[in-house]
């Protein structure tokens, strides 16, 4: 009988290079607190922001997309025409079909497999797990893997619980093939009994009389699906669970935390973020991403904005270890350990 004929196996993969594109407009806490009945200071001391990138009216999901694709290519010195697939994490595309990343294809002239994923804050470490398995599979020899949000769409700016926190962003990486690991396994999963926790004020099927498309933010009735959260579960659940998730990404990498060059955590709340490294008894030695001050959360642009930071402002980074954790709505979760470029 014959033999089906399977793809090469037992390679490697690595980041090759990051990009990055945000919002337009530099939205500050004097700039919203009035709505939300709340102060700069309540706003800096609770979750270290000072500010957030949002998109201006004409800048898209798309736009943030693409312009975080091309600064990756030229970081890795890949050609768009040699992608051999396109990860999009998004949550505020506001297409439930066709896909974004086909378009993201399309704009650098690649016909290669594209598919988004929604897994929220966790999503660019869901894409970079299947990046890592594409290449080392052979299925694809460099795989581009995007975690873009204007969540600016989907903010009610009278809403205490989440919408100071959110900005818009897109953050890019390729990922190729490497002669030696570049990427460990990834510790991933999701807790769906916290469903609820952070999600939307409503569904289609809510408003599926009414004209979704046409009818902003703020206006009329409040049938428009905004962003809320359960701030002190969400809180609670990420400083205990979230730390254990990082030490067993480092188990599964093979090293211990005083190995790491850096901490590339999803920027939720600085609270979330220092209540980690200490729980992982990080060294002073490792370098701690702490994009949240200037961007905001951006949900699945969150970690790659801030790895691209991160090298932009320490290149001396390149070639260490860096943890990067992603976590929340649905509870999804995610890590692993990469080598930066």
């Amino acid at each position: 009988m014959t033999t089906l004929k399977q793809n090469e196996m037992n390679r490697y993969s690595r980041i090759l290079g990051y990009g990055a594109a945000r919002g337009e407009v530099l939205v500050h806490n004097n700039d919203i607190v009035e709505a939300i009945n709340s102060s700069d200071e309540w706003i800096t001391q609770r979750t270290g922001i000072s500010t957030r990138h949002r998109a201006s009216e004409n800048q898209s999901v798309a736009d943030l997309a693409f312009g975080s694709a091309h600064d990756a290519l030229a970081a890795a010195g890949v050609d768009g025409a040699d992608i051999g697939a396109v990860i999009v994490s998004t949550i505020s595309h506001p297409y439930a079909t066709p896909s974004l990343a086909t378009l993201v294809a399309e704009e650098i002239g690649s016909k290669c497999p594209a598919y988004d994923i929604s897994a929220a804050c966790a999503g660019f470490c869901y894409g970079i797990a299947q990046a890592d398995a594409l290449v080392r599979s052979g299925a694809a020899q460099n795989v581009l893997v995007i975690g873009v949000e204007k969540l600016s769409d989907f903010i009610d700016n009278t809403e205490r619980s989440i919408s100071f926190l959110l900005g818009d962003g897109a953050g890019a990486a390729v990922v190729g093939v490497s002669d030696e690991p570049g990427i460990a396994p990834t510790v991933w999963g999701s807790d769906g009994s916290r469903w609820g926790t952070v999600g939307m004020t409503h569904s289609l099927l809510d408003i599926r009389n009414r004209d979704f498309v046409q009818n902003p933010v703020g206006e009329g009735e409040k049938i428009w699906p905004t962003l809320r959260q359960d701030g002190p579960s969400v809180f609670r659940w990420a400083v205990w669970e979230m730390a254990k998730v990082a030490q067993q990404a480092l188990e599964a990498a093979g090293i211990t935390a005083d190995e790491l060059g850096a901490l590339i955590p999803h920027q939720a709340n600085a609270r979330i973020i220092d209540q980690m490294a200490k729980t992982l008894k990080l060294p002073e030695s490792v370098a701690i991403a702490r994009d949240i001050a200037d961007a905001g959360n951006t949900s699945a642009a969150s970690v790659p904005l801030a790895a691209h930071r991160l090298l932009r402002e320490n290149p001396e980074l390149s070639g260490t270890f860096a943890l990067q954790i992603g976590f929340g709505a649905g509870l999804a979760f995610a890590a692993q350990v990469v080598v930066l470029p």
